[in-house]
């Protein structure tokens, strides 16, 4: 005859275990929801980072552009007037300041998407000016 006692301790067992198996399943699933939320905050963050970064650095290259053409303004000023001389300075300064301008008014995304269509509409001499820079780069290092 079985005794009480002992199928009685295994029950107690067998529930004992069941509830830890439970409570480890809940732990798990509590484990994975809070790395979804981890990953996602830290997803966000890095988002927010690279758009903060992307409008620092245009801010950035406004600025430089700004640069560009107050130094323009004092090349136009002081080089000479004339002679040839003169020339090469006044068209060094006007190429400053539309640069300058270019920099400040496009801002460096739109720098990425003047290249990036330049590129498309010239994928040839692309390719040539990039094997052409990596060779350069290449020998001197």
């Amino acid at each position: 005859m079985p005794n009480p006692t002992t199928k009685s301790a295994i029950d107690t067992g067998s529930d004992e275990w069941n509830q830890a198996a439970e409570r480890a399943k809940e732990a798990a699933a509590c484990v994975g929801d809070m790395a979804t939320h981890a990953v996602s905050a830290a997803s966000s963050m890095a988002g927010q980072a690279a758009c903060d970064a992307g409008r620092k650095a245009d801010d950035l290259t406004a600025r430089a552009g700004a640069g560009m053409q107050t130094f323009a303004d004092r090349l136009a000023k002081q080089a000479p007037q004339q002679g040839a001389f003169g020339n090469a300075s006044q068209s060094a300064a006007q190429a400053l300041q539309e640069g300058g301008q270019y920099l400040e008014s496009a801002k460096l995304s739109g720098v990425a998407e003047d290249i990036a269509n330049l590129v498309r509409q010239n994928p040839l001499p692309a390719i040539l000016i990039a094997v052409g820079l990596g060779w350069f780069i290449g020998r001197k290092l």
